[in-house]
């Protein structure tokens, strides 16, 4: 079983993510994830660890590019 965390960065506008948007998306990639850039946020599955490990770098990366919201939400398949 896996553990996918989806994401969304604020403020968004389709088509034209800003520089938190894409902090955010940079902090997900790698470490042995799966990683789905989509139109309303952002899907990453894996093992517990790494997921929960992206998570914070997610937040805090958004954070410190201007994002002025993080909605995250855990799930296990």
């Amino acid at each position: 079983m896996a553990l996918v965390l989806e994401f969304t960065v604020e403020p968004f506008t389709e088509g034209a993510p800003g520089p938190h948007v894409q902090a955010a998306l940079e902090a997900a990639r790698g470490h042995d994830l799966e990683v789905e850039f989509g139109p309303f946020g952002t899907v990453v599955s894996g093992d517990d660890d790494a997921v929960l490990a992206a998570a914070d770098r997610v937040q805090r990366a958004a954070v410190a590019a201007g994002a002025t919201q993080v909605s995250i939400r855990l799930t296990r398949t």
